[in-house]
């Protein structure tokens, strides 16, 4: 039998490279005045995180690609998910930059978002058809069975990569939250596509898992650098794409059960708020609700990366 390469130069290379990115980046970012705005409906402790340097996304970013063009550039598999990430990462770090043109935290408008976020999935889909051989199919967890979504396959990776991406982007509202919820989610759909295949994306989701790391030494508490849209747009871009080419979109549900659960806290709150006139929430998405409920940040954050590390295991856990 032939060995498998092994993925330890990508990730080595890719920590270290969004390390080194870090290190650079950082004061640049700084002397331009990419500073974070902070909507005045959040946290009041926040208020003092107004003016942290944002767009950091593009450290791992800078790691990832330059990882995959070292070690994985023959995997076609590999450079859609880095393409994926970067096409994402630019859209992001272009609503950043309004952000901060405009010193305020809204930047582009949902609907431009969501016609390029609707053509890059449709150019997504299409090259992974013809180079990577894509069905329309997918695997159901637990049961080792598949479904054939035929005609609704198209549709079906919209609403993935489209959830995913909000998701993990409601999601970084806390120093380290979603950066440390990514690395465990890209690590568990290495754990899975080692078993499913192919093996290219075992070797880039951990790639991606050593760029955000590295990314984690600047974003923990107190944060030095935010990852901005470039970073969390990227981020769903990325796992949507390791679980459409690997067929595993439904293991997305209990691997990114955190982010799920964020993103659906702030769907009820806006719906109890427009039924019934009320909240059923402090604030969400539900990280703020834990904060104003008297939580530390750190703490908050610790006990999400716990959670998100139970569904990691029960993702996995779902291999048949």
């Amino acid at each position: 039998m032939t060995a498998l390469p092994t993925p330890v130069p990508g990730l080595a290379t890719a920590f270290a490279a969004s390390l080194a990115a870090g290190a650079v980046l950082l004061p640049v970012l700084r002397s331009l005045g990419v500073g974070q705005s902070v909507r005045a409906q959040g946290p009041e402790r926040h208020l003092a995180k107004a003016g942290t340097p944002t767009a950091g996304g593009t450290m791992f970013l800078v790691g990832t690609a330059l990882a995959v063009a070292l070690w994985q550039r023959g995997q076609v598999d590999a450079l859609l998910v880095a393409g994926m990430m970067l096409a994402f990462g630019a859209l992001g770090a272009a609503d950043d930059l309004l952000k901060v043109r405009r010193r305020a935290s809204l930047g582009l408008r949902a609907r431009d978002k969501l016609l390029v976020t609707s053509a890059l999935v449709v150019a997504f889909a299409w090259a992974a058809e013809r180079w990577a051989g894509l069905g329309t199919a997918l695997l159901v967890p637990g049961t080792g069975g598949e479904v054939d979504l035929g005609t609704a396959f198209l549709p079906f990776v919209w609403l993935v990569v489209l959830g995913t991406t909000s998701a993990v982007n409601l999601t970084d509202g806390l120093d380290g939250l979603a950066a440390g919820l990514s690395v465990l989610a890209f690590a568990a759909f290495a754990a899975i596509t080692l078993h499913t295949g192919p093996w290219s994306l075992t070797a880039v989701s951990l790639t991606v898992a050593g760029a955000l790391a590295a990314f984690l030494v600047y974003n923990l508490y107190p944060a030095r650098v935010f990852m901005g849209d470039s970073g969390a747009l990227a981020i769903g871009a990325g796992l949507s794409a390791v679980a459409v080419l690997s067929r595993t979109e439904l293991y997305l549900v209990p691997v990114g059960g955190v982010f799920v659960l964020e993103a659906l806290s702030v769907i009820a709150q806006v719906a109890a708020f427009r039924l019934f006139g009320r909240r059923i929430l402090r604030m969400s998405p539900l990280h703020h609700h834990f904060e104003l409920a008297g939580m530390p940040e750190q703490r908050v954050v610790g006990a999400f990366w716990l959670a998100g590390a139970v569904c990691a295991a029960v993702g996995v856990a779902g291999l048949r």
